[in-house]
């Protein structure tokens, strides 16, 4: 008997895609035939005529999707985050710009204050230095006047008595011109250089000395402050005796013998 040989055709295996096509096939030649007998003048749908495939949705698009969408939200929160440090920095540099600007104002003001102080101080100082130099100014021309307008005496009897009488007058000392011309001219004759070598002042090793006989002890005793020492000195002698008068006798006014 003769092999089959229908038989050992091998029937080629049908693939996934295959599978898929003669499904699809399938499926639409009953949807046809649905159609086809469907009667005349009836509506049919798509859902009538069909049922809907029912849409597959992959879990790892939808991750894909909420990836993107957090990597939007992300980005956006990040970028906000920068624009947000960014102006708080320049928020802040315009702060510390500010309030250095601020302290450089009030380090000026007080610099111009400082320097306005000094100047005020030193104008007062150079004021205070012309006042003091037009003080002394005036009082040197003051002493300068006073000099030049001293009263001066001639060196003679009269200029002495003068002069001695001007002394005594300062000094509170009593006498007259004439008291003390009188007494001279009885003592020593106007002669200030006369000198007693036979009394008993001489005697005793003290003459009597100058205008109105004057001696030592007593002259040193009765000496009047600002004439000279000299017991031979006119001035020094008259004002010394009249001194010397006015303690024991008032003034050289009562004198009118030796003394």
């Amino acid at each position: 008997m003769p092999k089959n040989i229908a038989a050992r055709v091998h029937s080629p295996k049908l693939t996934k895609l295959h599978k898929l096509s003669v499904a699809g096939v399938a499926t639409l030649g009953a949807a046809a035939l649905a159609f086809s007998l469907a009667p005349n003048g009836s509506h049919t749908t798509t859902d009538a005529a069909a049922p809907a495939a029912p849409v597959a949705y992959s879990g790892q698009q939808i991750k894909g999707v909420e990836a993107d969408v957090a990597g939007t939200s992300g980005a956006a929160l990040k970028a906000q985050t920068i624009a947000a440090k960014h102006k708080a920095a320049a928020d802040s540099a315009s702060a510390a710009k500010k309030k250095a600007a601020a302290q450089a104002a009030a380090e000026k003001k007080a610099a111009e204050k400082k320097a306005a102080a000094k100047k005020a101080a030193a104008k007062k100082k150079a004021a205070a230095s012309r006042a003091e130099t037009a003080t002394a100014s005036r009082s040197t021309q003051r002493i300068q006047m006073e000099t030049v307008a001293a009263k001066t005496y001639p060196n003679n009897l009269d200029g002495w008595i003068r002069e001695s009488l001007d002394i005594m007058k300062a000094k509170g000392i009593p006498g007259s011109y004439h008291g003390l011309h009188k007494n001279i001219m009885r003592e020593s004759s106007g002669n200030p250089m006369a000198i007693n070598d036979w009394d008993i002042n001489a005697i005793n090793g003290i003459p009597s000395k100058g205008l109105l006989q004057v001696i030592p002890p007593t002259f040193k005793a009765y000496h009047v402050a600002g004439t000279s020492w000299n017991i031979y000195d006119p001035v020094a002698n008259i004002t010394a005796a009249c001194n010397y008068a006015a303690d024991k006798y008032g003034s050289m006014d009562n004198v009118n013998s030796a003394y």
